[in-house]
C-alpha cells in the first residue's frame, strides 16, 4: 500500500484512513472490497476499533445500534430536528445537525458512563479480589455516597426496557457476554436492594454491558448511540418537510417574570 501523496510530517497522522492517486484504504482494506463485505455496521466496527467484528460480534454490534435508532419524535434528539426542520425548508441537513447536537450527557450520554462503573466494579472485583456481587456493592455504594445516580437504570417510560432482554439474550446466544454483562446484573440487584425497589435495567445500560464485553472503551457508548440515533433522525426529518407545514410548533407556556 503506498502512502498518500498528501503525508507530510507537518500534517496531522492518522491510522484510519489514506489514498492515493488508484485507491482509498480504510484500516488497510481497500473500500471497494469492503463495499462488498454488505454490512455499515461491520465498517463502523473496524473504523472505531480498528478491526473486523467476527460473525458473533457483528450481530450483538448492529443490534446496539438498531436498539438506539429511534425512540419517537418527543427525544430532545429527533425533536429538536423536526423543530429545525419545521423553521429551516431548504436544508435537511441543518434538521439532522441539530438532531445530533441535542445528543449529550442528559440524552445519549448514560451509556457511556454506565460503561465507566461497569469497569470500574471489574477493575475492584479484580484489584481486590472481590465477588462480583461485593465489587456491586461496593460502586453502587460509592455513587449513592456521592450523591450521583447510575445511569443505565429505570426508565420514565417503560417499566421493562423491551430492548434490554433482547439485546442480552442475543450477546448471550453469540458467545458475547461476559464480564460486563455479568457484572451489570449484579449491579442492577445492588441498586434495587440499596434504594429498595427494583430498578430494571434500561437500553443505555444493556448497551453499556454489551459494549464493555466487545472490548470498548466508555466513549464509543455515546459514538454508538450517535450512529443508531443518526438514520431515526434523517427519517423525523424528511417526514416533517413531507408532511407538516413550514413553522407548524407552537408551545404552550406560563410566564412567571415581572409584571
Amino acid at each position: 500500500m503506498s502512502r498518500s501523496p498528501f503525508a507530510s510530517p507537518e500534517l496531522w497522522p492518522t491510522a484510519i484512513t489514506t489514498f492515493d492517486h488508484d485507491d482509498i484504504f480504510i484500516r488497510g482494506k481497500k473500500v471497494e472490497d469492503l463495499m462488498g463485505h454488505g454490512s455499515f455496521g461491520d465498517i463502523a466496527f473496524l473504523l472505531l476499533s480498528g478491526r473486523m467484528p467476527s460473525s458473533a460480534e457483528s450481530m450483538v454490534w448492529n443490534a446496539v445500534m438498531i436498539a438506539s435508532c429511534d425512540h419517537g419524535p418527543t427525544s430532545p434528539s429527533t425533536f429538536a430536528a423536526r423543530v429545525v426542520a419545521s423553521g429551516n425548508r431548504r436544508a435537511p441537513e441543518a434538521g439532522v445537525a441539530a438532531g445530533i447536537l441535542a445528543i449529550g450527557d442528559a440524552h445519549g450520554g448514560a451509556g457511556e458512563e454506565a460503561m465507566t462503573y461497569i469497569r470500574e466494579a471489574l477493575a475492584v472485583k479484580t484489584i481486590e479480589g472481590l465477588s462480583s456481587t461485593a465489587a456491586a456493592e461496593k460502586i453502587v455504594n460509592r455513587y449513592r455516597e456521592a450523591g450521583r445516580r447510575l445511569p443505565g437504570m429505570g426508565h420514565r417510560f417503560h417499566a421493562v426496557d423491551p430492548r434490554t432482554k433482547r439485546l442480552w439474550d442475543l450477546a448471550q446466544q453469540c458467545g458475547v457476554a461476559s464480564g460486563g454483562t455479568a457484572m451489570m446484573a449484579e449491579i442492577q440487584l445492588a441498586l434495587s436492594a440499596s434504594v429498595g425497589r427494583d430498578m430494571p435495567v434500561n437500553v443505555d445500560g444493556a448497551i453499556a454491558a454489551a459494549l464493555v464485553d466487545l472490548g470498548f472503551d466508555p466513549p464509543i457508548g455515546r459514538m454508538a448511540f450517535i450512529l443508531g440515533r443518526a438514520a431515526g433522525i434523517a427519517s423525523h426529518v424528511l417526514e416533517e418537510l413531507a408532511r407538516e407545514k413550514p413553522m407548524r410548533f407552537r408551545f404552550d407556556f406560563s410566564y412567571d417574570g415581572p409584571q
